[in-house]
């Protein structure tokens, strides 16, 4: 369909009775712009988010637990590319995707940019990371725009198995030694804050939110997601046995959630900006990768050209 008066109209329709976008329809170039650049920035998280775990695949404590990392990190590279392949129905290309990764046009997951400092890490990034994840993406199964939503269903299906797999690792370990449960407690001191923070700024702060719920893309506001984060993670923490690091979290009564300290938001506005611990750490490794690798985009283009 065409752009016009018409276009617009069928358009509006699909958003008002929370119908399906499809690449085939007409679309606004607001709405075409705001999809790349957030299915994009969820591509990419994918790709950088294999770094700090796939760091622990050499010192996994078992073969099992090496497995069972080798598998969520494959996943996470499936999930990127996966999602490279729904962005491009709106007309962009995987090279200027992943362009606009390697010359920092996009940005990527502000959590991906801490290190990974103990075996623990890799049990709380499952539990409270993709936890947040899944908490942000289950909602977005029901995205306006068809080929993401279809993504997102098979996506979160996997990162189930992944939140599962981080909470047996915090169990094990928070059961274990007390060298063991300290390794615990510390990984989950140093990510709590840096996992709320995953859900963005405050909604009175965030520059695209209220637009992208209008349209469908999102369903609910930062704050309302961060809510039923720590609501879900308070009870999770009880039985595996860790603290919370926040004083002030307790149970309201009057508003049925648990009250808790936000993130430092400043500190997240730093680490998108590019100035976290391990920002030019990932970077830098994701450019080697792409420059080491080009080989294998050029066998897999030749062997396009001789099978077409």
């Amino acid at each position: 369909m065409t752009a016009g008066t018409d276009a617009q109209a069928y358009f509006d329709e699909l958003i008002a009775t929370d119908q399906r976008v499809e690449p085939r329809d007409w679309m606004p170039d607001a709405y075409r712009a705001t999809l790349i650049r957030q299915i994009a920035q969820h591509a990419h998280s994918e790709i950088i988010g294999m770094q700090p775990e796939a760091n622990w695949l050499t010192r996994a404590p078992s073969l099992a637990r090496k497995a069972i990392l080798l598998a969520k990190v494959q996943d996470e590279a499936g999930h990127g590319l996966y999602l490279y392949a729904a962005a491009e129905t709106l007309g962009v290309t995987r090279d200027e995707l992943v362009d606009a990764l390697l010359q920092q046009r996009h940005k990527y997951s502000s959590i991906f940019n801490y290190p990974t400092l103990s075996w623990a890490d890799v049990g709380t990034i499952g539990w409270l990371v993709d936890g947040a994840a899944i908490v942000n993406q289950v909602p977005l199964t029901r995205c306006s725009y068809g080929p993401y939503a279809r993504a997102m269903i098979r996506i979160c299906k996997e990162e189930s198995f992944h939140q599962r797999q981080g909470y047996d690792v915090l169990y094990t370990l928070s059961h274990g030694t007390d060298a063991q449960q300290k390794m615990a407690q510390e990984s989950v001191d140093r990510w709590w804050y840096p996992s709320l923070a995953m859900f963005g700024p405050p909604d009175k702060d965030s520059t695209h939110s209220e637009r992208s719920m209008a349209w469908g893309i999102k369903r609910h506001s930062n704050d309302d997601l961060r809510q039923r984060f720590v609501d879900l993670c308070v009870p999770q923490a009880e039985v595996l046995g860790v603290t919370l690091p926040d004083p002030d979290l307790r149970w309201n009564a009057e508003r049925g959630h648990y009250d808790f300290t936000p993130p430092d938001f400043a500190e997240l506005m730093a680490v998108v900006a590019g100035n976290g611990p391990a920002n030019r750490d990932r970077m830098r490794h994701r450019r080697r990768a792409h420059d080491q690798h080009q080989w294998v985009r050029d066998a897999a283009a030749a062997y396009a050209e001789k099978n077409p």
